[in-house]
């Protein structure tokens, strides 16, 4: 092992008259020291235009989804904490729900720093 890391070369790098890290090690020099190259010339999109216009509609669909799933969230959430102060326990909405009480305590958690609204 001690000639695995010997063979590393050490580069500090240098933050005004300060090192940021002593020990930082290159393990491969070309990809550090000569920058990355982009791709001389992009492939022709325009002969897939169909894949690529359902692309974004799969993603704009998708981002969708996830505001939903955040707002029935939230729901879900106020629900909990009305049915907590009208005396129900954890353990009586977990068993409606057919799910365990650590759960409710994670749907419980996760909403207290979270916006209630």
């Amino acid at each position: 092992m001690a000639e695995a890391s010997s063979a590393r070369r050490r580069v500090p790098v240098v933050l005004g008259d300060r090192f940021d890290n002593p020990g930082l090690t290159m393990t491969t020099e070309g990809c550090h020291a000569d920058g990355m190259e982009k791709h001389p010339k992009s492939p022709d999109t325009g002969a897939h235009g169909d894949l690529f216009a359902r692309l974004k509609q799969v993603r704009a669909e998708a981002i969708e989804h996830t505001r939903i799933a955040r707002d029935l969230a939230r729901e879900r959430r106020r629900i909990i904490d009305r049915l907590l102060a009208e005396g129900f326990s954890q353990s009586d909405l977990a068993r409606e729900l057919g799910v365990t009480r650590q759960a409710i305590q994670k749907m419980v958690a996760v909403g207290q720093d979270g916006d209630r609204s």
